[in-house]
């Protein structure tokens, strides 16, 4: 395994571990909403984004879209909720 590789199992691993820390401390009293598609989309492309690092042209637009998407559903949250 190279220096990126490393790199990127580490990131991979951080996230699911900050996963595992959110749902492990969230209150049971709380409404869990779950995921639209549209924000699973989005974590997939930029989960997809990370994966693909070493293409730089693809890496980076597979996680500009992921933001963009998550943008967006974030926007289209509250415009629902007003």
């Amino acid at each position: 395994m190279n220096g990126q590789q490393i790199f990127i199992l580490i990131a991979i691993l951080s996230l699911l571990i900050i996963f595992g820390f959110v749902v492990f401390f969230r209150s049971k009293h709380r409404q869990i909403k779950p995921l639209t598609p549209l924000t699973g989309l989005a974590f997939a492309f930029i989960a997809a984004g990370i994966s693909f690092g070493e293409e730089r042209w693809l890496g980076y637009g597979l996680m500009g879209l992921g933001v963009i998407l998550s943008v967006l559903d974030a926007f289209l949250k509250l415009r629902k909720n007003k």
